[in-house]
C-alpha cells in the first residue's frame, strides 16, 4: 500500500495544482445540492468493479486520460460512431484496448436513480478516475465538478493526440510537451499497459470546460 501511494503522490499532486486553475464554472460542491449522494454512489460501484477485477482501476484512470487528451475532459470518449463522425473507440490507440466502459455505465445507472438528468458523463468519469487511483492506494485528492457532455467525438485527433505505446522516448516527449506537460509529468503519469510498454497515462490538461460541441441537457446513458 506505501509503495501505491508513493507512485500515485506525484500524480495527485499535479492533478491538485491543476484542478485548481480551472474554469471558475467548476466546483468541488457542483453537485452538493441536486446530488448530495454523488460521491458515495460512483465510489461504492467502482469499489465492487476493482474487487472483482483489480486491473479495472487502472483501466478506468487510462479511460479518463484518453478523453481528456483529445477534445478535453467531456466523456467524448464514451460517445458511439454516429451518421455525423466517427467515434474515438475505435482510434488506433483506443481499439481493443480501452477498458471500463462498462463500469462508467454501471455508474451511470447507479447515479440516474438517485438523481436522475443531473451529472454529466464527463463529471462521473473524473470522479471514478480518483476514486480508482484511491481505492488502489492513492492518494485522496478534491475533483472539480461542473463539466458538460461532448456531442461529438474526433477518431482523427483521437489517432494524432494519444500518443500509441510504439513512440520513442523523444516523441513521447514531444506529445506531452504539446499539451503543457513536462517530462518530469510524463514520468509521473506513466506506466505499464498490459503489453509491457510504457504507456498507462492520465493527463487532465484540458480540464476546463470548453463551449464548444458540449450538449445544454445531461443524457440519461453515457455509452
Amino acid at each position: 500500500m506505501a509503495s501505491s501511494s508513493k507512485v500515485f503522490a506525484p500524480l495527485a499532486l499535479f492533478l491538485l495544482l491543476l484542478l485548481g486553475s480551472t474554469a471558475a464554472e467548476l466546483s468541488t460542491s457542483f453537485y452538493s445540492s441536486s446530488c448530495p449522494g454523488l460521491f458515495s454512489t460512483v465510489k461504492s460501484v467502482v469499489r465492487s468493479a476493482i474487487s472483482e477485477e483489480k486491473r479495472l482501476g487502472a483501466s478506468i484512470l487510462r479511460l479518463f486520460f484518453h478523453d481528456c487528451f483529445v477534445l478535453g475532459c467531456d466523456a467524448s470518449v464514451l460517445l458511439d460512431d454516429t451518421p455525423t463522425f466517427r467515434g474515438e473507440k475505435t482510434a488506433k490507440p483506443n481499439n481493443n484496448s480501452l477498458r471500463g466502459f462498462e463500469v462508467i455505465d454501471q455508474i451511470k445507472n447507479a447515479v440516474e436513480k438517485a438523481c436522475p438528468g443531473v451529472v454529466s458523463c464527463a463529471d462521473i468519469l473524473a470522479v471514478a478516475s480518483r476514486d480508482s487511483v484511491v481505492i488502489l492506494g492513492g492518494p485522496y485528492w478534491d475533483v472539480k465538478l461542473g463539466r458538460r457532455d461532448s456531442r461529438k467525438a474526433s477518431f482523427s485527433k483521437a489517432n494524432k493526440d494519444i500518443p500509441p505505446p510504439t513512440l520513442s522516448l523523444s516523441k513521447l516527449i514531444s506529445r506531452f510537451s504539446a499539451k503543457g506537460l513536462s517530462t518530469k509529468d510524463m514520468v509521473a503519469l506513466s506506466g505499464k499497459d498490459p503489453n509491457n510498454r510504457a504507456y498507462k497515462l492520465l493527463d487532465s490538461a484540458t480540464v476546463m470546460q470548453s463551449g464548444r460541441g458540449l450538449i445544454l441537457e445531461t443524457k440519461s446513458r453515457c455509452i
